[in-house]
This record gives structure tokens, C-alpha cells and sequence, in this order.
């Protein structure tokens, strides 16, 4: 049964060795996911799993990593090969921050249909009597001229919906986000979120938004289900 879930967003600028001479504009969100993922641990959870986004829908075993290259740095998450995605990459570095490491990883295809997301998310929450998941997901990358797609009218209201789901714990209205909308929105967290929703359901838990921010024109959530 899924006890508790931390929601945080994977830009590789959220690591200060990335981010370098602009660590702090992220600086606010980072500490808002530390937060939730710190939360995430005091529920004392028979098993945590990190899941997001990537290219395929796999699992990736305990000792699995990542790595940093393509934007710049040589950085190591974890031990090598890197083969984690981006989202879980940030996500085993913000557990290791707080001296933890997920049981597995989830990686759920960019384009995995909502209702198999549901399916994965209750094979989760399945997995033991007490599962703590940690989500990554990012919001509409087109929410300023200055984002990495072009300017959309409908980005900011999409997140606005995410933002409201996350702090509410609204399992239903993530579940019914669309894949269409959220591809043409660039919202990557779409797959991860629904999969959240689907651990859910049924669990009885509390949202609290921790954080809801654009900084370069992409919806960055953190938030916390317990």
C-alpha cells in the first residue's frame, strides 16, 4: 500500500554543480524538494521507489546510475554505466542528499497511455505493506517566450490544474490528465504523475504543495502525500 509519495521536478539546474553561477535561482526549489524528500523517509516505508519519465517503460535495479554529461558536466550519480534517465538520475541525487537510496527505479515511456500508468502505479503500491514512492515530473516547458518551446496561452492554466491536483491529493483529476494536451504542452511529468495516481487510489491520503514555480519558463511542483 502506497503510505506516502514526494512529488519533485528533475532540471538539471536544480544541481548546484550544473547550475554553477545560477545555483541560486533554483535555490528555493531545491530546498522545497529536500523537504518533501525528507518527509518521505519519516514515514519509515518498507520499500522506496523512485519513479519518472524516460524513453521506455523498464524497471532499473538498486545499484543502477546516471550521469550529467549531456548538459555540460561530468557527473556521476550513482555507479557507472549511466543508465538511469534524467528524472531519475535527480532523483537518486536528491535521495542520496538525504543519506537514502530507492529500492528500485521506474522508468514509464514518455508516451505510456494513462490507463497502463494506472495499472503500474497499483502494481507499485502492491509491492509490500508500507511503499513510499518519490515521483518526478516537470510541468508545461512552454510557459514563457524565454521556455524551451514556444509560448502557450493554455501552459500556465495546465499547471495551475497540476499544482491544485498535487496540493489535494486529487488522484482523479491527474488520472484524466490527457497525453495529447500534455505532449503539446511539453509537460513530461504527465506518465509519472498518473502512475502516482494509480498507487493512490484508495489510499486515503493528504497533499501539501511545497512549491510551484517557472523560473525558465517550465512548471517545476514540489509537493507531499502522506
Amino acid at each position: 500500500m502506497l503510505v506516502a509519495a514526494a512529488v519533485c521536478p528533475y532540471p538539471p539546474l536544480l544541481l548546484p554543480e550544473v547550475a554553477q553561477g545560477a545555483a541560486g535561482e533554483a535555490s528555493q526549489l531545491r530546498r522545497a524538494c529536500d523537504r518533501a524528500v525528507s518527509s518521505l523517509l519519516t514515514t519509515a516505508p518498507d520499500t522506496l521507489v523512485a519513479l519518472g519519465p524516460g524513453q521506455r517503460s523498464q524497471w532499473h535495479a538498486a545499484d543502477t546510475g546516471g550521469s550529467l554529461a549531456d548538459y555540460g558536466v561530468s557527473l556521476q550519480v550513482g555507479p557507472p554505466p549511466p543508465v538511469l534517465p534524467l528524472s531519475l538520475t535527480v532523483a537518486r541525487w536528491l535521495c542520496e542528499r538525504a543519506s537514502a537510496a530507492p529500492a528500485r527505479y521506474l522508468e514509464i515511456a514518455a508516451d505510456e497511455p494513462p490507463e497502463e500508468c494506472l495499472s503500474r502505479g497499483a502494481e507499485l503500491a502492491s509491492a509490500a505493506p508500507r511503499v513510499a514512492a518519490l515521483v518526478m515530473g516537470d510541468g508545461s516547458a512552454r510557459r514563457t517566450e524565454n521556455a524551451p518551446g514556444p509560448f502557450d496561452e493554455r501552459a500556465a492554466a495546465f499547471d495551475t490544474m497540476v499544482a491544485r491536483s498535487l496540493d489535494a491529493a486529487d488522484t482523479e483529476t491527474l488520472a484524466g490528465l490527457e497525453p495529447e494536451l500534455s505532449a503539446e504542452l511539453m509537460a513530461g511529468g504527465r506518465p509519472a504523475w498518473q502512475t502516482l495516481a494509480g498507487a493512490a487510489r484508495g489510499a486515503g491520503l493528504h497533499g501539501q504543495l511545497l512549491a510551484h514555480e517557472a523560473p525558465y519558463g517550465v512548471g517545476y511542483f514540489a509537493a507531499l502525500w502522506s
